[in-house]
C-alpha cells in the first residue's frame, strides 16, 4: 500500500510517494521511463549500495550505479566531477533521468548534477534517512559545499518525484536515525505545535508505530512553504523559515570541517542556540527554552558542543552563510513554540553569547 501528497509549483508539480516498501512504484517509475526509451543512472553512496544492494538490483535492474564515498565530504567539486563524467561515459541524454538514492549528501549531490549537467535533466529523490526523507529530498534546494562554506554553490531544481520507503530505515544507524530527529523536532518548532508536543510526550524512534505519519507530516508542512516561497526569495518569513537552528549549525560544521558532527546534530545545537536567542529576545520564556532542550536530549542528540570550538572561527563562518543579504545576517527565531520568524536586526553580540552558551570559547 502507498499513497502520496503533491507539491503544487505549476509545471514544476511533482508527487511525493509514501510506502512501507515502494519496490512496486519504484520498479513502475523505471519501467514506464525506459518504455519511452529514456536512459536511466543512479547515484547512491557505498554504505547504502552495500546494505540495499537486494533492494537496488531489484528497484534497477542493469541500470548503470554510481556509488560515491558516504559522508558530507563527498558533496564537493571533486565528487561533482565524478557524478558528471559518469553521466557522459553512459551517454546520459537532455531527455534522460537521474536516481539519487541516499541520504541529505547523495541527494543534494545528485540533484545538482542533475541540474547543470546538460543544462538540466530529470532526478528523482529516494531517500533512505530520516533526515532526507522529512526535509532535504522535498523543495528542490540541491548543491555543495566550498571550504569557505556549507552550500554556497547549488540550484533550485525540483525532482520529477519522491519515493519514501519507510523499511529503508530498518537498516539506519541509530546516529543516523537520531540527526533526522532534528529536522523533525525543527518542523514541529517552526509550523506545528501538536507535531512538537507528540515528540515532547514521548520521542519518536524507527519502531514508533506512527513513524509514517509524522514522516508525511513533516513533508507535507515542507510543501506548503515551498509552494509559496519555492526560490527563497520572500522578504519575511516563507522558505527562510526552514532554516530554523542552521545558521548556527551550519557554522558548527564548517568550522569542524564537516565531519565531526552529523547535520542533524549541528542542526540540533543550532535549535538549541536559536532558542537562548529567541529568549533573550522576549520572544520566548526560559522555561520554552528548557523544553526545547530537552526534545532535543530525549532524542539522543546534543544540546550543546561537544568539545569547545572558538567563537572567532564560529562567527566569522556565520558571517559567509548564504542567508546573508545586504551584509545583514538573517536569524529563524521562534514567535513561540511552533510559530517562527525572521529577523535581520540581531545585535551580533546577542548571537555570540548564545555560540558562547551552547560551548564557544
Amino acid at each position: 500500500m502507498s499513497d502520496s501528497l503533491t507539491v503544487h509549483l505549476g509545471q514544476r508539480s511533482y508527487p511525493i510517494t509514501f510506502g512501507a516498501s515502494l519496490t512496486v512504484a519504484v520498479r513502475a517509475q523505471v519501467a514506464a521511463l525506459s518504455a519511452e526509451g529514456r536512459q536511466l543512472a543512479v547515484v547512491t553512496d557505498a554504505q547504502v549500495a552495500r546494505v540495499q544492494a537486494e533492494t537496488l538490483r531489484a528497484w534497477f535492474g542493469p541500470v548503470p550505479v554510481l556509488p560515491v564515498a558516504a559522508g558530507e565530504t563527498s558533496k564537493s567539486l571533486e565528487t561533482l566531477g565524478q557524478v558528471w563524467d559518469f553521466l557522459a561515459e553512459h551517454k546520459i541524454g537532455r531527455s534522460d533521468a537521474v536516481f539519487a538514492v541516499g541520504g541529505g549528501v547523495i541527494g543534494d549531490l545528485a540533484g545538482f548534477a542533475a541540474a547543470s549537467y546538460l543544462r538540466g535533466i530529470v532526478c528523482y529523490q529516494v531517500p533512505t534517512t530520516l533526515l532526507a526523507m522529512v526535509d532535504s529530498s522535498v523543495g528542490g534546494k540541491t548543491g555543495i559545499n566550498l571550504k569557505a562554506g556549507k552550500n554556497l554553490v547549488g540550484a533550485f531544481h525540483q525532482p520529477g518525484g519522491v519515493f519514501v520507503s519507510t523499511d529503508l530505515l530498518t537498516t539506519l544507524p541509530p546516529r543516523e536515525f537520531a540527526a533526522g530527529c532534528a529536522e523533525v523536532i525543527k518542523a514541529g518548532l517552526l509550523g506545528d505545535l501538536e507535531l512538537f508536543d507528540r515528540l515532547a510526550r514521548r520521542s519518536l524512534t524507527v519502531a514508533s508505530a506512527d513513524l509514517a505519519a509524522v514522516i508525511r507530516r513533516c513533508c507535507a508542512l515542507k510543501a506548503r512553504v515551498v509552494e509559496v516561497d519555492e526560490f527563497e526569495t520572500a522578504r519575511e518569513g516563507g522558505r527562510a523559515l526552514l532554516n530554523l537552528g542552521h545558521t548556527f549549525g551550519h557554522a558548527i560544521e564548517q568550522v569542524t570541517g564537516y565531519g565531526t558532527y552529523l547535520h542533524g546534530e549541528a542542526v540540533a545545537i543550532g535549535l538549541c542556540a536559536a532558542a537562548r536567542l529567541s529568549q533573550k529576545l522576549g520572544l520566548i520564556s526560559a522555561a520554552e527554552v528548557a523544553r526545547v532542550e530537552a526534545v532535543v536530549s530525549a532524542h539522543g542528540l546534543p544540546v550543546c558542543l561537544r568539545t569547545p570550538l572558538p567563537l572567532a572561527e564560529l562567527t566569522s563562518a556565520m558571517a559567509r552563510d548564504k542567508k546573508v543579504r545586504a551584509g545583514r545576517l538573517r536569524f529563524v527565531l521562534l514567535k513561540s513554540l511552533g510559530e517562527a520568524v525572521t529577523r535581520d536586526d540581531i545585535d551580533p553580540a546577542l548571537a555570540e553569547a548564545c555560540f558562547r552558551e551552547v560551548g564557544a570559547v
